[in-house]
């Protein structure tokens, strides 16, 4: 029997007088093991094993050879900090062994400071190991190196606005930037601009509409190019040469600094635009041209040509054949349609159409103008109550993010509780989300259809944020219960992932890829029933044969297909699925790494570890939820529902909700908050303030369709 040490490291201090290295610069650990090798020269250490980088109150596993050391050194993410120590693995093994198999002692580093290192002593064919005759180091540390300690945040690819061959995103400017369409200084927060991947040009997100010149980096511009210069006839090439500036200047195309004491950049010697040295084979010619005023002259342009055209299409559906247009209904200046008076603005309804469920909102109000309903919602009336968010009460907060905060909340009315998510406006436009949100509550909406999936009851909005009212489940998520009880047993599981399963069948039979699904969007209810939540990844309009490409997702739970960059379909909620159950039945992640890249590369060619005593059954079923051919893998092919795992489970009466959960959270009241993690409940319940110069820039026109009642609420409140 082959004996290994579990390790662990879970804090580092440094003297009281260096102290503030701690905090600010936030060190971390590099494990190196050495193999002792005779040579000539005499004994040297030589490191035949990849080096590990434990996250801080995780552990790792380390065979103890005769000869082998244990090199550790801490550093932190400028290099500036590096202490190190070196310990014999047989030393410390005998260590372990006097002290009945446990040790937990400082480790003191060189030049500087301490760490806090746990060991225990294991032969590798205990119950420890996982399995007989596994090698611990490769995978495997049952205590925490892989399992579920902590929540795992979800990423997307940055939404991608083409305008001209241009591919703009959102960016944020590290230094003082200007727009190169109206030369002003791009300001605000986050992600204040665009700019473009292929040409760099950095532009204000409000002057995407006004760009004229095509995208010199794009692969297409030629062909696009000419057809440009034909209609428009222009084609005015720069004059530069190289200049020497004596007063800080700004780069015309990216927006930039230029750097530098002589010959920084160029200048044109015909319009003077100054630009990077680098950026002159990417500026379009247009020379001498204003491209803020001729957007604004072209698009009068076009907007007296659509009203001409308007004009006589109403001509022709007034006098032409039947079927030809519908008779003159059309919206004039003096507010009349048709010759009807149009009934004037709320006073919390701007020009634009947007009404602000705000304090002077009233209890009916007539359907927002302009507004189109959304595909799910259910269609609104005139008796509609509406709400505000001074109808609630804000007892508590149960997490926060950059997006915004959720509270748990009381309707003053009837006493009813909610969960409250609101989203700062400011951050869903800068971070071009303002699609994602708006999907979100299309889902939510619909959602209402099936008993595992939150429900919406409403959704209102002021200057600053957006509010969904959604159902309070105060059961907590399962990553809350899975780090209590590090794993769920067979029946648990079973039962969870057979709630999952129909939730996600409704979804695709909707047309709607989910695309996030993990432990920490699962919910329960008081009763122990789930509810998956957050859609804000949700994709519509996704029939059988239909594809998409973005990147999104949480890392862990991404599928193969996302990371190879291929199109694909539902099939990545079945991996995702295949991921969350292996991670509710055997309490660790299936595929491993130390960062993101080790990570995908894992998710594209490893083979995840099955112990013993998994079922057959179970194993069956995550080998083909884990099959990297997506038209192949479970889910996809063949009906899921009549796979062996769930031969026990009545599929009808689990959709009627009859089936007893296994497992019921323990609840004191209606308000309990006790399975919430205790990180935002000692917060102060309240609003984000918003920058008010930033909030006045916002295009309100975007959330127009936004507001939604639906009738359930107005049943939860006695109407």
């Amino acid at each position: 029997m082959s004996p290994f040490l579990r390790i662990g490291f879970s804090s580092f201090e440094i003297d009281p007088g260096l102290a503030y290295y701690e905090e600010v610069l936030n060190p971390y650990c590099a494990v190196y093991m050495k193999e002792a090798i005779d040579t000539e020269k005499g004994q040297v250490y030589k490191q035949k094993k990849p080096t590990m980088y434990p996250p801080w109150s995780t552990t790792f596993d380390a065979h103890v050879h005769r000869g082998r050391i244990m090199h550790v050194m801490v550093k932190d993410r400028t290099a500036e900090l590096k202490s190190e120590a070196t310990v014999a693995l047989d030393s410390l093994a005998s260590r372990c062994r006097k002290e009945n198999g446990k040790l937990e002692i400082w480790l003191e580093m060189k030049p500087q400071g301490r760490l806090l290192m746990e060991a225990r002593y294991y032969l590798e064919k205990s119950d420890a190991a996982g399995q007989t005759g596994a090698d611990p180091e490769s995978v495997r540390a049952g205590d925490g190196l892989f399992t579920l300690h902590h929540r795992r945040g979800a990423i997307k690819q940055a939404k991608v606005h083409v305008v001209k061959c241009h591919e703009f995103s959102a960016t944020f400017f590290p230094q003082p930037t200007f727009c190169s369409v109206c030369k002003e200084f791009v300001w605000g927060l986050n992600k204040q601009g665009y700019q473009c991947r292929q040409c760099n040009a950095a532009i204000h997100k409000k002057c995407i509409d006004k760009v004229i010149a095509k995208c010199t980096g794009s692969a297409v511009n030629s062909k696009e190019t000419m057809i440009h210069k034909e209609r428009f006839k222009i084609d005015m090439p720069h004059r530069f040469k190289v200049y020497n500036y004596k007063s800080p200047t700004f780069c015309q195309h990216c927006g930039t600094l230029l750097w530098g004491l002589a010959k920084q950049g160029l200048k044109c010697e015909e319009c003077s635009m100054n630009v990077h040295h680098k950026c002159q084979k990417k500026v379009a010619n247009l020379c001498g041209v204003n491209q803020k005023l001729m957007a604004e002259a072209l698009a009068v342009i076009e907007s007296k040509q659509q009203a001409k055209g308007t004009r006589e299409s109403e001509i022709i559906g007034r006098e032409g054949p039947i079927g030809l247009g519908q008779p003159g209904v059309i919206r004039t200046p003096s507010g009349l349609v048709a010759g009807l008076p149009v009934s004037p603005l709320p006073a919390n309804r701007d020009p634009t159409g947007v009404l602000w469920e705000g304090p002077t909102d009233v209890s009916t109000s007539t359907p927002e103008l302009g507004s189109e309903e959304p595909l799910y919602a259910v269609p609104k009336k005139d008796h509609q109550q509406r709400f505000n968010i001074d109808d609630f009460i804000l007892h508590k907060m149960l997490g926060k993010g950059s997006f915004g905060k959720v509270f748990l909340a009381e309707l003053k009315r009837s006493g009813t509780f909610f969960a409250v998510k609101a989203l700062k406006k400011d951050v869903v436009l800068m971070d071009d989300d303002v699609e994602c949100t708006l999907v979100e509550r299309r889902v939510l909406s619909l959602a209402w259809e099936n008993p595992f999936l939150t429900h919406l009851y409403c959704t209102f909005q002021t200057k600053e944020n957006l509010f969904f009212v959604m159902e309070y489940l105060n059961g907590g998520d399962l990553m809350f219960h899975i780090q209590n009880c590090h794993k769920f047993d067979l029946n648990r599981a079973t039962f969870y992932a057979a709630e999952i399963v129909c939730g996600l069948q409704f979804l695709h039979s909707k047309g709607i890829i989910y695309r996030d699904l993990k432990l920490d969007n699962v919910l329960l209810d008081s009763d122990g029933h789930i509810k998956i939540a957050d859609f804000g990844m949700c994709k519509e309009n996704m029939q059988e044969e239909s594809r998409t490409s973005t990147f999104c997702g949480t890392p862990d739970y991404i599928a193969p297909e996302i990371l190879l960059g291929q199109k694909y379909n539902s099939s990545v909620d079945w991996w995702s699925f295949g991921v969350l159950l292996y991670e509710m039945l055997i309490g660790q992640s299936p595929f491993h790494g130390r960062d993101e890249e080790e990570l995908f590369q894992s998710i594209r060619t490893d083979t995840p570890y099955y112990p013993n005593w998994l079922t057959k059954e179970a194993r069956d079923m995550l080998v083909q939820l884990f099959v990297r051919e997506p038209e192949e893998r479970l889910g996809v092919k063949g009906s899921i529902r009549q796979h062996s795992f769930f031969c026990s489970m009545d599929w009808m009466a689990l959709e009627q909700r009859q089936v007893t959960p296994p497992f019921r959270p323990t609840l004191s009241s209606p308000s309990d908050c006790s399975n919430f993690d205790k990180e935002f409940l000692n917060e102060k319940p309240r609003l984000s303030c918003a920058d008010r110069t930033l909030i006045n820039s916002v295009d309100q026109t975007m959330f127009r369709n936004f507001s939604f009642v639906n009738p359930g609420m107005a049943r939860m409140v006695g109407r």
